[in-house]
Formats: structure tokens, sequence, C-alpha cells
């Protein structure tokens, strides 16, 4: 059968006639979906991977659902690294709705910096408000179907859920922005802003006969999972020492790492005999042998009210001022801090070295690393970045609650250190870490969704007649 004698096939007319129905079309049965152009900071080099990108934008432009078969039963997925949601969305935009209420201020931002297309583009994504969820466009289909009238006039799109991947949002829209508060890796970390040195004293021995210097472990032995005990034998006259054990864990050995010493002791003749006991069922062959020094640290120990506070990292290096030089073969003592375990200062200090050449009158200074922050600074910025300084990790800021120092933050890979400093690049906000701990791992709209998915089938039908055939044709 011969064409249509009244349609010249492909005149501006014809054209414009087709465009307008299906921009009627689209008005009658489509949904208001906001669209997100990426905007594309930086790309790495040699892969051409996308390392930065933001989305700062939005437009409001009416959309015909194609399909939602994603969002019916079997569209979460349990794989090894959770719950997946497989919910895909398939829409079509008019052609010259978006290049003309989307696509003019597009190529107004194409500078060396932003990199844009005047078209849908893969990557972009759409704010679907049915269930408040944002997809990624995967698939932009522009010549389907293929130039009626010697035309295209819409935009297919395929998307699916969107993943977070560290992009900034900031597009105004409070839909939006609540919905991207509980997507990603989001990790609450508590933060101190105030810390205070930890102080103590020693006291160098007056000359005192036959001090236990250190304690050498010969034999760290196998199976200890709990602290030894560790008993020193008495001197024939003069004070007995106290020591105790540190165990360790490698490559799932557990054995005994060191002996560490409260006082010296004194009046010994001889090295004593060191016994250790206990260390947890099936611990055993561990021996140590003790040192004998006549000019060592007595002992060490915190001031009153001086343990500090704000040592949430590990324990804090101590360092012992010089023995007496005038003393042959002088020797620097070795200390070291152990944390209070209900506290964030200092519980305690070891001698694990008593050194040689301290006596009544040497500089036996200790001095107590500072915590890792002493006071904190400044206010943190939603979506700037942020820096774990030891960690290295990195994350994008979601809320800071000054009241409770909460930080919460979307944090792109590894794990913050309790103790070390977090930097805002934005504000250059300065805090501790106390502790921290992840929430939840989630897609855009896991989790969050407002609609079950057996409502948001009822609700869709409720917006498009999918008793009648699509009005854009089956192509």
């Amino acid at each position: 059968m011969a064409l249509n004698p009244f349609f010249l096939q492909g005149t501006a007319n014809e054209q414009y006639l087709i465009q307008d129905l299906i921009n009627e079309h689209l008005k009658i049965y489509g949904v208001d979906v906001y669209y997100l152009p990426r905007k594309v900071k930086n790309i790495e080099t040699v892969l051409r991977e996308i390392t930065t990108s933001e989305f700062d934008d939005n437009y409001l432009i009416e959309a015909y659902v194609n399909n939602f078969q994603g969002y019916g039963k079997n569209s979460d997925v349990l794989t090894k690294f959770g719950i997946k949601s497989t919910n895909e969305l398939s829409l079509t935009l008019s052609k010259e709705r978006f290049d003309t209420f989307i696509g003019e201020f597009l190529e107004a931002f194409d500078d060396d910096e932003v990199i844009l297309d005047q078209r849908p583009r893969e990557g972009d994504l759409i704010f679907f408000p049915l269930g408040q969820r944002l997809f990624e466009v995967k698939h932009v289909e522009f010549e389907n179907p293929f130039y009626q009238l010697g035309k295209n006039y819409i935009y297919e799109l395929s998307c699916e859920l969107f993943e977070y991947e560290d992009e900034v949002f900031d597009t105004s829209i409070e839909e939006i922005q609540d919905a991207m508060d509980d997507v990603g890796y989001i990790t609450r970390l508590v933060l101190t802003g105030t810390g205070n040195t930890a102080g103590a004293s020693a006291a160098a021995s007056e000359l005192v006969t036959g001090q236990i210097r250190k304690i050498l472990v010969t034999n760290d032995g196998t199976g200890y999972t709990e602290p030894p005990i560790i008993t020193v034998a008495s001197p024939p006259s003069g004070g007995t020492p106290i020591a105790v054990g540190i165990i360790t864990n490698k490559n799932g050995v557990y054995s005994l790492k060191e002996i560490l010493l409260k006082n010296s002791g004194s009046g010994y003749l001889v090295p004593p005999i060191i016994t250790i006991t206990g260390g947890g069922t099936g611990a055993s062959g561990a021996a140590a042998t003790a040192v004998l020094t006549d000019t060592g640290l007595q002992n060490v120990t915190i001031g009153v009210g001086s343990e500090g506070s704000g040592y949430y990292g590990p324990a804090p290096i101590v360092s012992v001022g010089g023995p007496n030089t005038a003393y042959a073969g002088f020797t620097t003592a070795s200390l070291v801090a152990i944390k209070n375990p209900l506290t964030s200062g200092i519980g305690s200090i070891y001698i694990r070295d008593a050194g040689i050449g301290y006596t009544v009158g040497s500089a036996a200074t200790i001095t107590i690393q500072d915590p890792p922050i002493i006071t904190g600074v400044g206010t943190f910025i939603t979506d700037e970045l942020v820096t774990g300084q030891s960690s290295g990790t990195t994350g994008r800021v979601r809320s800071w609650d000054t009241d409770t120092n909460v930080l919460r933050i979307v944090a792109n890979s590894g794990s913050f250190y309790p103790g070390e400093i977090v930097i805002g690049a934005a504000s250059s906000a300065t805090y501790a870490v106390v502790s921290y701990n992840t929430d939840n791992v989630e897609s855009s709209g896991t989790g969050a969704d407002i609609f079950q998915n057996d409502e948001i089938e009822d609700a869709a039908l409720g917006i498009v007649d999918f008793t009648e055939s699509n009005p854009f044709g089956e192509y």
C-alpha cells in the first residue's frame, strides 16, 4: 500500500506535529522527575576514570515510565557483601523538552573544569519521587524509533539504582538531600575537642645495692592467651620488685612479649629467679632472667590528678631525662605507659629498663607525649572532604552535631583509627577520634523507602494506565 499522500514524509510542520503530540502525551501520562547532570571535576589521565564529580543542579521534567517490573518481587538479592537492590527503571523524555529546558543550561557550564553533554548522558542521575530513590542513567537510546519523518523525538533512558561513590550533592532540594543522608558507607565518628597531658615523677636510687635493672625474656613460650603471673624471688634484705607480663599475638600464635617492672626492688646480691605461672590453658615454655644495677630508677608514679585525658589511640610515648654522665656505662632508662581502661588517661607507668647512673640529684625528668589534640577547632561543613591524618581514610560529611561531637560521614574506604586527627578540607575543622562505627551499607533507596514494593506498584498503576497500549508505540 502506498504512503499516505496527505503527508510529505519529513516537512518541518509534520515534525512539529509529531513532537507536539509526544509532548502532550508526556504531560498526560508522565510523572515529574528531577534530572541531575553529573559535573565531572577530575578524570584520571591514564585509565580515564572519573575521580571527582558533583551534582549541584537539578531540573524538573516530565517523563513516561516505560516499565516498573524492577519494583516487583525478588528485586532484593542477598550477596556476600550484603543485600543489594536490583531495581531498574526505563523512562522516556521528550527530546525537544530536554534540549530546550535542560540542554541549553548545561552548555553554559561546559568549561575547562566541568565536562557536560547537551543530551542525557550515562552517569547522570534521575531522582524518582515515588519511593524517594536516585537512579543512575546506564544507557541512552536516542534513535528508537528510528527517524520517523526524518527526525528523532525522544530519549529513552535505562536506569539502575544509584550506588554512592564519593560524589558531592548540593541540589537545594530537601527531598534529594534527605535521600542522600543514608546512602553509602555511613560511618559515625565520636570526636573529642579537649585533652590534657599526663604528668609523672620518678624516684632514683641513692646508691641502693642490688636493684633489678630489667627482666629479659629468654623464651617467649606459646599459648599465653592472658597475662601470666610474674613472681620475683625475694632478696636477702630490701624490697621485692613488682613485675607484670605483657603478651602478644603474631599470626595467631600467643606468646609472652616482655616483662615490665613497677619498681626495681633492692638488696639483691645475685640475679633472682623469675617464675612465670598462669597465662591461660595450655600456656607453657616462657622463661626470663633478671639484670642487676646499683644506680637505676627505683619507681615511677603518676602524679595526683595528672593521668591526663584524651589518650584514645595508642598509649603515649614516655621520655626520661638523661642519667648522671659521671657514671661509667651510664644508660638512659626506658619507660612504658599503660592506659587507664576506665578513662582516657594514663593509669600507670612501668619500667622496661631502669637504666644506669640515676641517683638522687641526677636529671630524671619524666615527659609524657601530648594527647592527639588539646583543643578542637572549627565546624565541619556538609559534603566537605575529611581525612584521617594517620589512617589516610577519607569521607564526605553528612552531619555534624556540635553538642555531642558526633560526625557522620560517608567513608570511601578503610577505617579510622581511635586517637587520630580528622581535618575538614574546606572548614579546616580539627578534632581527634574517640571511637567510630559503621551504621549501614546501602545503595540509594535501600532501607530509605517511603513505600514498600507492593505499594509502589499500586501507586504506579494509579499514575500510568498500563491497561492501554504504550502511547509511544511498541518499538
